[in-house]
């Protein structure tokens, strides 16, 4: 079995560890042989041909710098591209396809995004020698045979223009500034950025600056400005964050169109979207940071399907050892003890007008909060965590409240440890802390890296830890899942509603993930109202009669997978879509 060797510079102190206690206890090195060495920036080098993965480094290692992984049995070519010695690899490519959406599923931090670098050329591939200048000409010779033989072809000689829309479109407004409209209108290469605001509701923001906008009138400026310009290949990079549903099935629709006459790429961890907007899935599997490796495509629900089993039978792979199937979270009958009750407030802002009325937020629950963007969801959270003021109402008792803003910043200095000590303080070193917040969340192995290097994902995650840290009564997660890959939105779910029971405390949570929501949610607020203009809430009401409404606002309805139980969107008219709108039942669960 062949192996690989990670070593992370960053936790590397060779110096603190005792002079490279790892070259020290190496049996291959105690026998004369060079297994592991000392390389120019004073940092281990391990021979990955010479190690016998006896795993005695790892396991040593105080700083836990050091990674042995067994690469799987049908891992026999070298890989697409190396970073350095012990360094990530990337086996495999996606494979664009004109007139198809190629949906690709997997974790973050396994190379969907080193391997767009390279179909972009931003990145020529090593071929795994990383001590080589990499050469175009040998690309093309390497793939002459295969389906990406002519795609690198063309892409080496300028023939093909790629269009990419970034996963972190929060960051959008440091790069650009300006009014919509004018900014849309500048890049439009094919005079169709006014067709598409009309159609994704944007054309009221025309004259509105950038900086001005939310995180779901952002994606959408986002996705105009990629479907906009001219290109042989389009990469959409999570299109459906920040989205209600009706916004994601508009999306889906309008990518979908741009694979007429291009090929489409999309990365999305939403799996009803993805299905919902695929003609093939390519699944991405491997170890965040150490190894990542492309399937061949497939047809859509198999793909999914093998990809939350856990093994891809055309590889004869397991990848993991456990096998996802969606259900609702179990938990014994409470007696009903009320933590706070709901004033009704007002706010307007502008032209947009917020009313809410009475309700009753319970000891040890989860409330959702579902409805469409733009009717004052966030703008509730803000009013009860007093970040803001309303106009009329008063939150008349003393509950302290901990939130967790809609668009995480890495504008922080420090370290992820340093973060969470500052919030949590004595319950940091806790055994209970470590187990149900650092582990299941995977923020263990990312203490001592620095916040303004975190990836989306983990920048999510240490926000959340970060909230559940404070001592408070109310936690309250403005849109947790965003930037989350499927296996860690059902863990993000466990920690908050563990911590919520445990604690006796309550959460109050708004996301637009189907499955999010009816995996944590208890009971359920509906926003209603005009986007943009006026929101009005509806609840507490219990989360089938809540999930129903809001669907049936949207005139939208789901159905359950019989194999794993992921919600999928019925395509709208379709027999299934009629069916359930005749029995009222828009969410079959």
């Amino acid at each position: 079995m062949s192996r690989i060797a990670i070593v992370n510079k960053d936790k590397c102190n060779p110096v603190n560890c005792g002079n490279h206690f790892c070259m020290r206890i190496c049996p291959r090195n105690m026998l004369g042989e060079e297994c592991i060495v000392k390389g120019p920036d004073s940092k281990p080098i391990i021979d990955e041909v010479l190690c016998t993965g006896c795993g005695i480094c790892t396991h040593r290692c105080i700083f836990e710098a050091i990674r042995i992984i067994n690469l799987p049995e049908a891992l026999k070519e070298n890989p697409v591209h190396r970073f350095g010695a012990n360094a990530f690899e990337l086996f495999h490519l996606p494979i664009p396809k004109k007139g198809k959406v190629v949906g690709i599923i997997g974790r973050n931090g396994i190379g969907k995004s080193t391997a767009f670098n390279i179909l972009s050329g931003k990145v020529i591939p090593n071929l795994g020698n990383y001590n080589k200048e990499p050469s175009k000409e040998e690309i093309i010779a390497k793939y002459s045979t295969t389906q990406l033989g002519d795609y690198f072809r063309q892409l080496y000689a300028n023939k093909i223009v790629v269009s990419y829309k970034p996963q972190r479109i929060e960051l959008l407004p440091k790069v650009y500034s300006g009014k919509v409209g004018a900014l849309l209108k500048k890049i439009d290469e094919r005079k169709i950025s006014e067709k598409l605001m009309k159609e994704l509701e944007l054309e009221n923001l025309k004259d509105r600056e950038l900086s001005q906008l939310s995180g779901g009138e952002l994606q959408k400026v986002a996705i105009i400005a990629a479907a906009s310009k001219k290109a042989d290949v389009y990469y959409f990079d999570e299109p459906a964050s920040f989205l209600d549903v009706t916004a994601r099935i508009k999306v889906a629709k309008l990518i979908r169109d741009l694979a007429e006459d291009s090929a489409v790429l999309v990365v999305e961890h939403d799996l009803a979207t993805i299905d919902y907007i695929s003609d093939e899935i390519q699944i991405v599997y491997g170890q965040a940071g150490a190894y990542g490796v492309i399937s061949n495509s497939q047809g859509v629900s198999r793909g999914i399907n093998e990809y939350l089993d856990g093994f891809i039978t055309s590889d004869n792979v397991r990848f993991r050892d456990y096998s996802i199937v969606f259900g609702k979270y179990n938990v014994e009958k409470r007696r009903h003890e009320i933590l706070f009750e709901l004033p009704e407030f007002e706010k307007s802002f502008g032209d947009f007008k917020l009313k809410t009325i009475k309700g009753e937020i319970i000891k040890g629950e989860v409330m959702t909060i579902m409805g469409a963007n733009g009717l004052g969801k966030t703008t509730f959270l803000k009013l009860l965590a007093g970040e803001i003021k309303p106009d009329k109402g008063l939150v008349k008792e003393k509950i302290k409240i901990a939130y967790k803003v809609q668009y995480p910043t890495s504008d922080v200095e420090g370290t992820v440890q340093m973060w969470l000590l500052k919030s949590a303080r004595e319950l940091f070193n806790s055994g209970w802390y470590k187990q149900n917040i650092l582990e299941k969340l995977g923020l263990n192995k990312l203490l001592d890296n620095e916040i303004k290097h975190l990836s989306g994902g983990e920048l999510q995650k240490v926000y959340i830890a970060v909230t559940l840290s404070q001592d408070a009564d109310i936690y309250a997660f403005d849109e947790p899942s965003a930037f989350i890959d499927v296996e860690d939105r059902l863990k993000v779910a466990e920690v908050i509603k563990e911590f919520i029971i445990k604690k006796d405390k309550a959460a109050i949570v708004v996301d637009h993930d189907v499955q999010f929501i009816d995996y944590i949610s208890d009971s359920m607020l509906v926003f209603e109202g005009v986007p943009g203009k006026h929101g009005k809430v509806e609840g507490p009401l219990s989360k089938t009669d809540g999930m129903n409404k809001v669907l049936k606002m949207l005139d939208i309805t789901y159905r359950v997978d019989k194999e794993n139980n992921r919600p999928r969107i019925n395509k709208h008219n379709s027999a299934l879509d009629k069916t359930q709108k005749k029995e009222n039942k828009y969410y079959r669960s």
